[in-house]
């Protein structure tokens, strides 16, 4: 296995960003690879944003992109309990529904558990979505 394209990486940094704006989050800036070696993914904060680097040789795709989406959730702290919902926007965001139907497998259990309403998109978010998807 040789790893994700750059355009891939690239791509996916672009719609995620835009995904995350539109939620309210802040985007990290996107790298690769991390600096500490053999790490799949570093996250480092600044006072003004954080940066996430992620490996992408002897990687597939859905690894690279669960490590984007991890990076911004830890970038940002979102809370454990918040965090599928993001998950799900951003899935969506990238255009992988079939992605999205095993996180929403894990969420309607929490939504039993806690009684906690399905996830929504603002309106912002569902802009933001179509836009990154024409593109």
């Amino acid at each position: 296995m040789d790893g994700v394209p750059a355009l891939r990486f690239a791509t996916a940094a672009r719609r995620l960003g835009a995904a995350a704006r539109a939620s309210g989050l802040i985007v990290p800036a996107f790298r690769s690879p991390p600096r500490l070696r053999g790490a799949p993914r570093t996250v480092r904060r600044y006072p003004g944003g954080a940066v996430v680097s992620i490996r992408l040789r002897d990687r597939t795709h859905t690894q690279m992109v669960d490590d984007m989406i991890e990076g911004i959730l830890v970038a940002n702290r979102v809370p454990a309990d918040s965090a599928p919902r993001f998950r799900r926007a951003f899935r969506l965001a990238l255009g992988e529904p079939d992605r999205v139907d095993v996180d929403l497998v894990a969420l309607e259990a929490e939504e039993k558990v806690t009684g906690a309403e399905p996830p929504t998109l603002t309106d912002q978010a569902r802009v933001a979505e179509r836009q990154t998807q024409a593109a």
